[in-house]
Formats: C-alpha cells, structure tokens, sequence
C-alpha cells in the first residue's frame, strides 16, 4: 500500500467510507502551508469540507471560524494531533450520538422547541465584538429579550456587560460574573459578562 500523496494540505475524501478521511492526515504535518485553500473547496463532497474544516479549525488562533490565522506556540507542542484525529472525531460522534441537528436560525429554533419543560441556553456574539462571521446586530437581541418575555419554557443567556446589553435585556434576573479574555496578548483582560435567566 502507498501512502498518500503529501502537500496538497487537505485529505483526500471520497465516498467509499471513512477510513480515507483520516488517510492523509496520517501522513502529514500541521503547518501555515496546509491552511486555506478556497478555490474549490465549496464544491468539494460533506466529508472532505468536514475533514478540512476539523484541519482549519484544529490550527486555527483562538478558535476563530471567520478570517482563520494560523496559531503558533514555541513552548508546546501544535493543537493538531494528525494521528488522533479518528479517536478526537470518534468522541464527538458519540457524544452527538442522540442529538438531533436542526439546520434553522436561532429565532426559529427556539419557536419550534419552546414547551414547558424546554430549557434553552443561548450565548450570541457579544455585543461590539468582531470576528465571528456572522452578523448579528442589535435588534437580534431585542428579539431574543421579546422571545424570552414570551417564553413557556426556561432560557439562559449569557452575553458582555455593558450597558445597551444591560438595557435590552431589562427585566430579567441578572448576574454579573468575571471573564477573563486571554486571546489577544500575554495579560488576560478582566472584563464581565451578564449571565441572563428567563423564568
């Protein structure tokens, strides 16, 4: 058996199952030059844009899923461990075992699931922040704290302390609690964040 080709930074996936999704990676190393390759990655099959996906992701600083850097440290060893892929993946899978995956936006979620035995646990973009990839402007959040006002079940919410945050959401139980934000620098910033809970 050969082993697969090296450097073209993304596995090579096809249908026949998944043993090739951890073929390639198996045989290379984590590095800048594997990272985004965008020119043809949307008309790839689920299984390979997964697969490069867990690669971006693995490598990428602080998590970020929009604009992916790539995350460097001289004092451990990479995030990626090629050759733990299945057994990482395989741990995901039975953990989402019984857990259904809804492809819906969060207002329309939270519609469909809303019963008095539903606690919902809701944690948007902070407010002011950036890099997420999503837009999510303030009337999302006024929308939130409409739903919440209307809600048969339970809701938590977490979101940054700060003022407009703490005025949409007027009303509700909250509770400040510390966050460290460590992404950006050696010194941890001290900011807050409102924890929210509806009923």
């Amino acid at each position: 058996m050969s082993a697969p080709a090296v450097g073209s930074g993304v596995p090579d996936v096809s249908p026949q199952g998944t043993a090739t999704l951890f073929a390639a990676p198996a045989w290379s190393c984590p590095g800048r030059a594997n990272g985004p390759h965008p020119t043809a990655a949307g008309h790839w099959p689920d299984r390979a844009r997964a697969a490069r996906f867990y690669y971006l992701q693995k490598q990428a600083f602080g998590g970020k899923v929009a604009e992916h850097t790539f995350g460097v440290t001289t004092t451990t060893a990479p995030r990626l461990n090629l050759l733990r892929m299945e057994e990482e993946l395989s741990l995901a899978h039975l953990r989402l075992s019984r857990t259904t995956i809804e492809q819906l936006d969060w207002a329309s979620c939270i519609a469909r699931y809303d019963r008095p035995h539903t606690l919902f646990y809701c944690d948007p973009p902070y407010w002011g922040t950036e890099g997420y990839g999503v837009d999510f402007g303030l009337e999302h959040y006024e929308k939130l704290a409409g739903m919440g006002r209307d809600l048969a079940g339970r809701m938590i919410i977490s979101v940054n302390d700060i003022p407009q945050m703490r005025a949409v959401f007027q009303g509700f139980e909250m509770e400040s609690v510390p966050i460290r934000y460590s992404l950006n620098s050696n010194q941890p910033t001290q900011r807050r964040e409102l924890i929210i809970t509806v009923k």
